[in-house]
């Protein structure tokens, strides 16, 4: 079945009831990428997942945990013949988790050199103030022919982001990113061919409350003003971005 929409980052297993996050998903045709936050969450959204049509997950391993997780990375490895989406995983240089950062690097690099030899692996790839050091490890560390990255909730500077294209990168944005002038300003460096949709779910806050799995309604529509384009032809467009991303 063809979706509608495409939500490549939300975690839907820390929703109140996944299976309902999943079914909503479902419900609303939206091909969504389930990302989780250690490898042992992975089992259960597999499971949950099996049945559905839209919802993928993914298994993953957050920087922002690796200082007390560190050794999942094992698990890690053992799970991944079992999924051909990764994430949530890569680095977090921010003040609370700089202390983690060299750890950091060992886990991911283990990571994407796992992935390049496995082959055919999809990432989402968060990158907090540490763009560089993310684009600089999937450089060395994964052949751009073994595995695809997708950039979740990118803030990097221009330079970058043009970095990032030229590694073939792609981007998932979410409707929280648009309300920054930073963020549309990069829009002008990423071809429209690399952008997909995310929630970020259930991160992302709209009224307070978090953003319902898998409605990237407010997203579209926001792309859609900074790049002048209408909604319906952002999703249109993101749609064809995921067959290609998958192809």
């Amino acid at each position: 079945m063809r979706p509608r929409f495409v939500d490549f980052h939300a975690h839907l297993d820390l929703y109140p009831d996944l299976e309902n996050a999943i079914r909503t998903c479902d419900d609303s045709e939206v091909a969504t990428l389930a990302v989780t936050t250690t490898p042992r969450a992975f089992p259960r959204n597999l499971e949950l997942a099996r049945k559905s049509s839209f919802v993928r997950p993914a298994l993953g391993l957050h920087p922002q945990l690796v200082a007390e997780r560190a050794s999942e990375v094992s698990i890690f490895e053992d799970l991944l013949p079992q999924s051909r989406y990764i994430g949530e995983v890569g680095l977090d240089a921010s003040p609370r988790f700089y202390r983690s950062f060299e750890r950091q690097k060992e886990v991911f690099e283990r990571v994407l050199r796992l992935c390049d030899s496995a082959g055919g692996k999809v990432l989402s790839v968060h990158s907090v103030r540490s763009a560089k050091h993310v684009l600089d490890m999937v450089e060395a560390f994964l052949s751009p022919d073994r595995g695809r990255v997708v950039l979740h909730w990118f803030t990097g500077s221009a330079s970058e982001a043009r970095r990032a294209v030229d590694l073939g990168c792609y981007f998932s944005i979410n409707e929280r990113m648009l309300l920054s002038p930073r963020t549309t300003s990069l829009l002008r460096e990423i071809p429209q061919a690399r952008l997909l949709t995310e929630t970020d779910g259930p991160f992302v806050e709209r009224d307070g409350l978090p953003v319902p799995p898998g409605d990237v309604g407010p997203t579209l529509s926001a792309l859609g003003k900074a790049l002048s384009k209408s909604q319906a032809e952002i999703a249109r467009s993101v749609r064809q971005n995921l067959s290609t991303l998958l192809a």
